[in-house]
């Protein structure tokens, strides 16, 4: 599949909120890096991130755009509470191997009444 294809599969699992269907996009020793958190190093770690992040909030991912480049994907999203964000997605054999995601964590927190760090 192509990087496209494989973000825009991704985003239907992200939106199930199933944090072991998502982490199977991942390779073994992709990184996550979230650049409001520190990256994330490893499947196993990815998909507990994924399931603390699901039981902490009701997240839905909606595609603005998903541009392509050789093995980089770019995704483009909205949620429906206003929220923007992007992420970059580096697949390799069909697996993500590195994903950086862009977003305002203060808006984010505020927006579901999470505790905001001091």
């Amino acid at each position: 599949m192509q990087p496209g294809e494989i973000v825009k599969a991704w985003v239907e699992a992200f939106n199930k909120g199933d944090a072991r269907l998502i982490s199977e996009f991942y390779a073994e020793d992709a990184v996550n890096h979230q650049v409001a958190n520190e990256p994330v190093s490893g499947k196993a770690a990815i998909t507990e991130m994924f399931a603390r992040e699901f039981a902490a909030s009701e997240m839905v991912c909606i595609v603005e755009n998903i541009f392509q480049e050789g093995e980089w994907a770019i995704l483009e999203w909205k949620d429906p509470i206003g929220l923007r964000g992007c992420g970059f997605f580096h697949v390799v054999e069909d697996k993500i191997v590195f994903q950086r995601g862009y977003w305002d964590k203060l808006s984010f927190l505020k927006a579901h009444n999470l505790p905001i760090p001091h």
